[in-house]
């Protein structure tokens, strides 16, 4: 990872325990160097599954770096809370919502900013995971 400003990830499920679970394995296969800063943010304040814009906000300002922040999120209404938090600027500057498949676009997010790349290719390397194959 360079010296310099670094992208922030955020991972936005609705659930606590995925989000965790998700940032350790993305962390885990970005190991080798420094990791880019990762953080969960899964299910509501007091813990139930859904999603809370207070804690999307919290992650987002502990892995803010001055290079931006992607935000990948799993589905409806962290998708909702996300577009929200964007159009009322509330996010750190340079937050972006990244369209990648949850778990695969969050481990090619975290190799790509830990590498140093700027939030375009970050961004681009989560929605690449589209086109991943298992077959």
């Amino acid at each position: 990872m360079s010296a310099g400003p670094v992208v922030g990830i955020v991972l936005v499920s609705h659930s606590a325990a995925v989000a965790e679970s998700v940032a350790e394995l993305a962390r885990g296969l970005a190991a080798g160097g420094a990791v880019a800063p990762v953080a969960p943010a899964g299910g509501t304040v007091d813990g139930g599954l859904g999603t809370s814009a207070e804690l999307v906000l919290a992650a987002a300002a502990s892995v803010d770096r001055g290079a931006g922040v992607a935000l990948l999120t799993d589905l409806g209404s962290s998708v909702l809370t996300v577009k929200a938090l964007l159009e009322d600027e509330e996010l750190p500057a340079g937050s972006r919502l990244v369209d990648a498949p949850f778990l695969e676009g969050a481990v090619a997010a975290v190799v790509a900013a830990s590498a140093g790349a700027p939030l375009d290719a970050v961004a681009a390397a989560a929605a690449e995971a589209y086109d991943y194959r298992k077959a």
